[in-house]
């Protein structure tokens, strides 16, 4: 058993977004505590800090996270990380059909820290209705057998806010892999409108622009699903940004072709080798939580850059125990905001997100579903 506090006091935190509920010095206690424990616990972490300047005893006085050394996420495709807690833990992949693939491994503390701030989250949203029965279409991987691929783990976990009367997939199982069924989706939102019960789409914001182009061309009616239903999108468009057209023009077509409110349209950034979650405002930003503090690199010093610089995106969390992915560089170019500059009256930092910035061997889940839309 092993125990964290300060870890999972910060983790417990159930107003998201408000800087003013976190106690004095928490984030930075629960920061060294983690960093600590992987110095303690998980090979090689401690020789890694020491390579960049750092030794055990300064973790307890650090209080300038962007000199925590970060391990790039890319890292993860060719080395599985993880200390004792990581034996036998629950591993999750980042790819899908094809490419390489991001593997970590999430304990039960580390599983439950995360499901728990997507918890908080939804219900200061307003997300979280248990007495609300919902129709589902999921655009992700219809599972077989156990799920080990993040997006359609994620998927299926977001499934608990509200229960499920029945579920869509838009990627079908073949019998030979995945295949986006256009037709299936249409057909299920045709009859989920007739239902009556409120509607959840979730998954990769290109299949629901396909879907929606298709009954454009085909002459299929506008539908008018319950104003409780909500679209909550994540994964990007990846092999089909030829195709991808901006999410306020998408949001305009869901309202327009399945009545669901603008308001109840929202993207997600998330990943297997980071499970904090960004969900965006109203305003389409994505607000940083409590949880995690982000930073922007320049890719070619790696100094920090300041707000309305692009580069590198960082995040820095400690929420999790059985990785030392507590301190991680994706492969994406992003731009960081201050809190007061968005308008939304959220108090945190926002961050945009400019794509990609890794090579053509870096590849995600999103990218390697996209091509499935391909003959679809």
């Amino acid at each position: 058993m092993i125990h964290l506090t300060h870890t999972d006091a910060l983790c417990a935190l159930t107003q998201p977004y408000c800087l003013d509920s976190v106690p004095e010095g928490l984030f930075e206690r629960a920061m060294g505590e983690i960093s600590l424990f992987h110095c303690h616990h998980t090979p090689g972490y401690e020789r890694w800090l020491n390579s960049n300047g750092l030794v055990a005893q300064d973790l307890a006085t650090l209080d300038d996270w962007s000199r925590l050394p970060p391990i790039f996420a890319h890292y993860f495709k060719r080395h599985l990380l993880f200390g004792p807690t990581g034996e036998g833990a629950l591993e999750l992949t980042s790819s899908g059909t094809s490419g390489q693939k991001s593997r970590l491994r999430y304990d039960r503390r580390s599983m439950a820290a995360a499901q728990g701030m997507v918890s908080h989250i939804f219900r200061h949203y307003g997300w979280d209705t248990p007495d609300s029965p919902c129709n589902y279409l999921l655009l992700s991987y219809e599972p077989k057998a156990a799920i080990t691929l993040g997006t359609a783990y994620t998927d299926q976990f977001l499934c608990s806010y509200a229960p499920v009367n029945r579920i869509a997939y838009g990627l079908r199982l073949t019998g030979n892999g995945h295949a986006f069924d256009v037709f299936g989706v249409i057909r299920a939102l045709q009859e989920f409108a007739e239902e009556g019960l409120p509607v959840r789409i979730l998954g990769f914001p290109a299949f629901l622009s396909h879907a929606l182009q298709h009954m454009e061309d085909t002459g299929v009616a506008d539908l008018k699903l319950p104003a409780e239903s909500l679209v909550f999108l994540g994964g990007g468009w990846k092999t089909q940004a030829a195709q991808e057209i901006p999410l306020s023009q998408l949001y305009q077509r869901i309202h327009r072709q399945l009545g669901i409110d603008l308001s109840r349209c929202r993207d997600g950034y998330g990943a297997v080798e980071h499970a904090v979650p960004y969900i965006q405002c109203a305003r389409q930003h994505f607000h940083v939580p409590v949880y995690s503090k982000v930073f922007v690199r320049n890719p070619t010093s790696f100094t920090v850059q300041p707000y309305g610089q692009r580069g590198l995106l960082e995040f820095v969390s400690p929420y999790i125990s059985s990785s030392p992915a507590h301190a991680v560089v994706m492969g994406d170019l992003a731009t960081l905001h201050s809190g007061a500059s968005c308008g939304c009256g959220l108090q945190t930092d926002w961050f945009e997100l400019h794509g990609r910035a890794g090579t053509t061997a870096s590849r995600s889940c999103a990218m390697a579903a996209s091509e499935l839309i391909e003959g679809a």
